[in-house]
């Protein structure tokens, strides 16, 4: 979990950065919320394998940093959405060169990736 109190400590933009959305499941948050607004239940859905727990965390610290927004609609039950604030729309620049970096390398024949397989 990447400590907002070590904001001061770190010199480097890149290290800043990567400490705040290098784990799999931050960028992963990420690009759901580039497709638009989500519920909880729907970033669940769409990221197989995440805990309910670690995505809470998550996006607590996305929310904190000012990267995501969480609105709390007064109905019953009680809904949450979560967007990408204009400081967390930076990011797609970065994100869409990712995706386009990762679909040649998944192109390529010597690509070892577990992902792409004959066997799948």
């Amino acid at each position: 979990m990447f400590d907002v109190s070590q904001c001061s400590e770190i010199q480097c933009p890149i290290q800043f950065v990567v400490g705040l959305l290098g784990n799999k499941w931050s960028i992963l948050i990420l690009r759901e919320l580039f497709v638009g607004d989500r519920r909880t239940y729907e970033l669940l859905k769409a990221l197989p394998g995440i805990s309910t727990k670690v995505l809470t965390q998550r996006l607590r610290e996305l929310e904190a940093h000012g990267i995501v927004d969480r609105r709390v609609y007064a109905e019953i039950p009680p809904r949450v959405e979560y967007s990408l604030t204009a400081k967390g729309r930076q990011i797609q620049p970065v994100m869409a060169t990712l995706h386009q970096v990762g679909s040649q390398w998944l192109a390529q024949e010597s690509c070892l990736c577990p992902m792409v397989s004959d066997d799948v």
